[in-house]
């Protein structure tokens, strides 16, 4: 069975929104076909925002993102679940990245980050799930869905991931009918690890 790191990227700590909701039904599903499953909730962390290279390249984490770190090294697969924000990730969720995503742990100690050396997060998969206020089609389509184009390019296989798999869920989606059906394909993934 597989290990494997849900990272709730939705910014309210509050929780109670869709996100948090696909998140459950996918870690019940994992569990219950034998998975060990850990769940970072981004919100809930305590860390500083990176503000400078150095702090980026030499600076240490603070504990939180060592945890996040120990947890993403033991994981077979990674999932993330976030709302799109202004076309993007929200902020918290990109912190989140920069902070754990860094030199030393991406790539080998005293490897440069711009370098083609190895990765040490290879051999692990991902999947991004992205909910949305406007259609997905329509995010697809008329915006080429660039920003998680460049979240799976850019950060998740630059860091040696692969493959990198994406589900976008439209806000539109059929009301309780279309959220069940949505809920249902997270127990599916989940069950399948993927």
């Amino acid at each position: 069975m597989a290990s494997i790191v849900i990272i709730q990227g939705h910014p309210d700590p509050a929780g109670g929104h869709f996100c948090h909701a696909l998140a459950v039904a996918y870690q019940e599903a994992a569990e219950a076909a034998g998975h060990q499953v850990r769940h970072i909730d981004v919100a809930g962390l305590d860390f500083p925002w990176l503000r400078n290279a150095t702090d980026f390249e030499s600076g240490d984490p603070p504990p939180a993102i060592r945890q996040a770190q120990q947890a993403i090294e033991a994981a077979d697969h990674l999932v993330f679940l976030y709302p799109l924000w202004l076309g993007d990730m929200p902020a918290i969720l990109k912190a989140f990245l920069e902070q754990t995503f860094r030199p030393g742990f991406v790539t080998e100690p005293g490897q440069d980050m711009g370098s083609f050396g190895p990765r040490r997060l290879k051999g692990r998969s991902a999947r991004l799930i992205v909910t949305m206020g406007m259609p997905a089609l329509f995010y697809r389509l008329i915006y080429r869905a660039h920003s998680v184009k460049s979240f799976r390019r850019n950060i998740l296989r630059f860091c040696g991931f692969k493959p990198v798999r994406t589900t976008l869920i439209s806000a539109s989606m059929g009301g309780d009918k279309g959220r069940a059906r949505w809920l249902e394909k997270m127990k599916r993934l989940g069950r399948a690890c993927r």
